[in-house]
């Protein structure tokens, strides 16, 4: 197999390797969804996938097509109401990690998915929350995958549907909120961890072929990058093998407009 890879491949691996073996995972539907997935068939096969429809442990052979894919409840240790999962799981503080997506983001990885434009004359009308704000304030830890472009790094959000750090500093403690915030942004050209004192969120690795212009050009406020900046791991030969193998899989069960598109 070649060991060449796509920016949307490198971009899910990255994504897969923050979350650890025995993590319990609350999964958005989508990118966070493959990338979780892709944990769970490599270097993490106790990782507890947890849906916000009610399965926990959920193990589907192809990726779902929404919260409420079957496959989801037929392969999972259990299934619970969703009150549960919400009250008792996550905000009980028994979710480890939280995998989320974004149309939009700023510098403190404060999350749009409501409208772009204004709320009362939009000009795109976005999915919507979900449970996303919950899973932002109350999981230990949040991991975000996105992809990079001036339309979702965006200098000011049109509205803030899932709180990040706030303003910054320690206004998301000050706030009361009882996770610990996002730890990563993985995006097609780099991976950005929060400044420990401002918590901007700044660049830490930038994936192979990506130069720090290209990450600029595409941010719509002034990034920085961390004194420590490094390179991405380019994925293993094996990574990529499990990843195409599940897309194909899941192409398969639900042709082109399934999550492998």
């Amino acid at each position: 197999m070649s060991s060449s890879f796509t920016a949307d491949e490198i971009m899910t691996i990255a994504a897969s390797r923050m979350l650890r073996n025995g993590a319990v995972c609350f999964v958005g539907i989508g990118l966070p969804s493959t990338a979780a997935n892709l944990a769970r068939l490599t270097h993490a096969p106790d990782a507890v996938l947890v849906y916000e429809s009610g399965p926990i442990g959920a193990k589907p052979p192809v990726l779902p097509l929404s919260i409420g894919d079957g496959n989801l409840a037929e392969t999972a240790d259990t299934v619970v109401s969703t009150p549960e999962i919400f009250r008792y799981w996550l905000q009980g503080g028994r979710i480890d990690v939280g995998f989320l997506g974004a149309a939009q983001l700023d510098r403190f990885a404060n999350i749009n998915t409501t409208v772009v434009g204004t709320y009362d004359k939009p000009k795109v009308r976005l999915p919507g929350a979900g449970g996303a704000p919950e899973i932002s304030s109350s999981a230990k830890e949040v991991v975000i995958i996105v992809k990079q472009s001036k339309r979702t790094f965006v200098e000011k959000l049109d509205f803030v549907t899932s709180v990040g750090f706030l303003h910054g500093g320690d206004s998301r403690e000050c706030a009361g909120l009882t996770g610990k915030g996002p730890v990563a942004i993985i995006t097609d050209l780099c991976i950005l961890h929060p400044d420990p004192v401002t918590r901007e969120m700044k660049v830490a690795s930038i994936h192979p072929r990506v130069s720090r212009d290209t990450i600029s050009t595409n941010t719509g406020w002034s990034i920085q990058f961390a004194d420590s900046c490094t390179e991405t791991e380019p994925p293993s030969p094996q990574e990529l093998q499990v990843l195409r193998d599940l897309k194909a899989r899941t192409a398969a069960a639900h042709g082109a407009q399934g999550e492998a598109a």
